[in-house]
């Protein structure tokens, strides 16, 4: 089955060439023009991945990504023509997987939908726990289902800070530099700030420890990077 990709902008050249190069590569693509359009869509239908535009009308895309993350986990790539730093870091912050700057090179988003997609499930069963898990103390990681859990309660995750705990736990005491990180949570060569892996392991902290300021699963190696305690 084909992936379904929603490309969401304003400026209609651009997802008209987005959508002929994602259809070449046998993707699904539907097009959105302004926020509450993307919104509808991702409401009313089933997505594999979404690619966002931050400045849009009607509904900006950090607002998009932000009610989105209250009813879905769908892998979300923020596209920004700004540049500024703190475009990107908001996108993060808003729950966005992933960020890329205008103008792109179309090859450079296709690497990146295709490593997302990779390391996403299209489908989350809807089982309590799966068999294979991945357990310590309060945290248990079931892989089947990519869902996570503290103390039996689920946590709500997104794509991405899945695949950075399930790293993490599965390699404890292991510390992982920031390049390191990017290079094999993200899955490509990454071309963009390791701010980006400060910015999801401070969401994680925040999702699985009772008191992100004083962890007691993901640890940081000061001048190195991280590390599953």
């Amino acid at each position: 089955m084909a992936y379904r990709i929603l490309v969401v902008d304003d400026e209609k050249l651009i997802v008209k060439g987005i959508k002929f190069s994602l259809e070449q590569d046998g993707m699904e693509v539907t097009a959105a023009y302004d926020g509450e359009e993307a919104l509808q869509h991702i409401k009313e239908e089933t997505f594999d991945l979404v690619v966002l535009d931050v400045m849009l009308p009607k509904m900006d895309g950090l607002q998009v990504c932000q009610q989105v993350r209250e009813f879905s986990q769908i892998p979300i790539i923020m596209v920004t023509a700004k540049g500024e730093d703190m475009d990107k870091i908001m996108g993060l912050e808003y729950g966005a997987d992933d960020y890329i700057t205008k103008p792109f090179n179309i090859l450079e988003l296709k690497a990146r939908i295709k490593a997302i997609l990779r390391r996403s499930v299209k489908k989350v069963t809807a089982e309590p726990a799966a068999k294979n898990t991945l357990k310590a103390r309060d945290l248990e990681l079931a892989y089947d289902s990519r869902r996570v859990f503290i103390k039996g309660k689920e946590v709500n995750l997104t794509a991405k800070e899945f695949d950075l705990l399930e790293l993490l736990m599965e390699n404890p005491g292991k510390v992982y530099s920031r390049e390191k990180l990017l290079d094999t949570v993200w899955g490509y060569d990454y071309p963009g700030d390791v701010r980006t892996v400060d910015v999801h392991v401070r969401r994680l902290r925040e999702k699985i420890e009772a008191n992100p300021s004083e962890p007691k699963y993901i640890f940081t190696k000061w001048g190195v990077g991280y590390y599953f305690n």
